[in-house]
């Protein structure tokens, strides 16, 4: 199974925002195009994917949404965002719902969902352009890929994750989040798990 954990510091904690406007909902665009980029493939979807999301924007922050395809989960590229919506309207204070079939919301932080990937003895790796390169690190199944929205993580967490976790990088260029996404989705690929 391979993870990903992607931290946005805006993108909305409710679900009262336009879909039609993703940017003015605290970047949501960018979420959209990454679990585009986790989960679909040509003419079908994946199912060795875990894609973790962590929103810090208004006006509830955070919340932690957690997406699995199973046979009853219905991913649609055409409504990626409403479906974020519908996640974040089931959220219940205190509770850890499955809003749909393979979707869960929560309020977790994102330091906390880390530290739960940790416990499950995940191995964890920080995407950052000044990291080892991608190609030379030993990957394994259960590893966990951090990548940060377009400010990058949340500094007083990433100082301390540093600490436990690898930092690797995809090249010397910065790509969009969801490109990071592909990227690391062919390499796995790539390396046959």
């Amino acid at each position: 199974m391979r993870t990903f954990v992607y931290f946005s510091s805006s993108a909305r904690t409710s679900g009262n925002f336009d879909i039609n406007n993703l940017m003015d909902a605290g970047r949501l665009d960018i979420a959209m195009h990454v679990i585009i980029n986790a989960f679909f493939l040509s003419h079908s979807l994946r199912d060795d994917v875990v894609l973790h999301l962590v929103f810090y924007g208004m006006p509830d922050p955070p919340k932690h949404i957690e997406i699995r395809v199973t046979k009853e989960t219905s991913l649609s590229k055409k409504n990626v965002a409403g479906l974020i919506k519908k996640i974040l309207y089931k959220y219940k204070a205190g509770k850890k719902i499955e809003a749909m079939p393979g979707c869960f919301v929560e309020k977790k932080s994102f330091l906390h969902v880390i530290e739960e990937l940790i416990k499950e003895d995940n191995e964890i790796f920080i995407l950052d352009k000044e990291g080892k390169n991608l190609r030379d690190a030993k990957i394994s199944k259960n590893s966990v890929f951090v990548i940060g929205d377009h400010n990058g993580l949340p500094k007083k967490e990433l100082k301390r994750l540093k600490k436990i976790a690898q930092t690797i990088s995809i090249g010397p260029k910065v790509y969009f989040a969801s490109q990071v996404v592909s990227i690391l989705n062919n390499e796995i690929d790539l390396r046959g798990f």
